[in-house]
């Protein structure tokens, strides 16, 4: 508590008053005191004296201490306001405290009055710590909403302003091949190997979407046709170099229905299968990719293993951190098993990797089923 209280009284009687300062000084308290005995003086001190403490006798001449207390709050002040005076009933004391007021002390137990002086500061204390704390808070939401604001619009131009004249780019790349066969391929080559620069930069793009809409957005549980699910992420990838060689198995076993975020098990499913296609091991007479699926009432279990160039056990506690690049020949932004581990962790699940080299890879996942 603060030293050198400033406290107001609002008292008539003068020995009163030495009364009040012989009780504080007697509990050891650090105070000065000035006295107003009227309306007048009580407003003007309210309006230009520093104080602390109220204290405010019930009956003085021609005012009171309701209309006291009801000038105290239109005043906006934030410090405690306590009732000394005589004998009151019991009612009258704790309608002055509804009111606003913070204690009441008669005047025959004067005793009490320093405990509960500093008992309403440190009251007010706490309050105005709250406040500060509570108007820190909402500054920080509102700038966490201006941030997220910008993230909004950040996603919006990747998605529209970056990802469309790729494509676009894309295009005219096909274009010019077409024309480029009618005089010798002599730019086949090139063509190539910047229709491959852009489509890094595509799925670089399209990470970061996905990073941002995972973050972002709310779970939105349906019912999946979860063999549907895994299929169409095939059939995206099946023009993926090397997937032609690759032996698809598929095993669901769904005694129930399940029930989960559709978006977020297909950016899964498609980076982990992506991940087995582009590290399939060439040396292979049989590569593969079995996915076995169970879904039981309270949860899915999900398997993906491969037989393709495997990962480096010493690397393995940290696949799923952000860019981390287990392979040289990773030529994506170490954004896909990341962003995996964040959708598996939106949607409550787990996800254990199991990888040697040259022998394969596989993904364990559990999720619950939102039935």
């Amino acid at each position: 508590m603060k030293k050198n209280l400033r406290i107001l009284v609002l008292e008539d009687m003068e020995d009163d008053l030495e009364l009040i300062e012989y009780i504080l000084t007697d509990a050891h308290l650090d105070f000065s005191t000035k006295r107003v005995d009227n309306r007048e003086q009580f407003i003007t001190a309210l309006q230009t004296e520093p104080i602390d403490v109220i204290l405010s006798d019930h009956s003085l001449p021609q005012f009171n201490s309701q209309e006291a207390l009801a000038i105290y709050l239109e005043s906006g002040l934030k410090i405690p306001f306590i009732l000394v005076t005589g004998a009151v009933s019991e009612e009258f004391a704790v309608n002055t405290l509804k009111q606003g007021a913070d204690d009441y002390v008669l005047k025959s137990n004067l005793t009490r009055l320093p405990s509960a002086i500093i008992n309403a500061v440190r009251q007010r204390e706490a309050e105005a710590a709250k406040m500060v704390a509570n108007d820190a808070m909402r500054r920080q939401y509102e700038e966490l909403m201006k941030i997220n604001k910008e993230l909004d619009s950040f996603v919006y131009s990747v998605s529209h302003n970056l990802r469309a004249p790729l494509r676009s780019v894309l295009g005219l790349i096909n274009l010019a091949r077409m024309e480029d066969e009618k005089r010798g391929n002599f730019f086949n080559e090139y063509f190539g190997m910047m229709e491959t620069s852009m489509n890094k930069l595509d799925d670089t793009l399209k990470e970061i979407l996905d990073y941002s809409r995972n973050a972002r957005q709310d779970l939105t549980i349906e019912k999946i046709d979860i063999r549907k699910l895994v299929t169409d992420n095939l059939e995206r990838m099946q023009y993926m170099p090397g997937s032609s060689r690759i032996v698809k198995e598929i095993d669901v076993k769904e005694d129930y229905a399940l029930f989960s975020d559709k978006y977020r098990l297909s950016v899964i499913f498609n980076n982990i299968i992506s991940n087995a296609i582009k590290y399939y091991d060439e040396q292979k007479a049989q590569p593969f990719l079995r996915i076995a699926i169970t879904v039981t009432k309270d949860k899915a279990h999900m398997e993906f293993e491969d037989n393709g160039i495997g990962i480096d056990p010493a690397y393995l506690s940290k696949v799923f951190d952000m860019f981390f690049r287990a392979t040289h020949n990773n030529d994506g932004a170490g954004l896909g098993l990341y962003i995996v581990q964040e959708a598996v962790d939106k949607l409550k699940g787990t996800v254990v990797i199991n990888s040697e080299i040259r022998k394969g890879t596989t993904f364990v996942i559990e999720m619950p089923n939102f039935s």
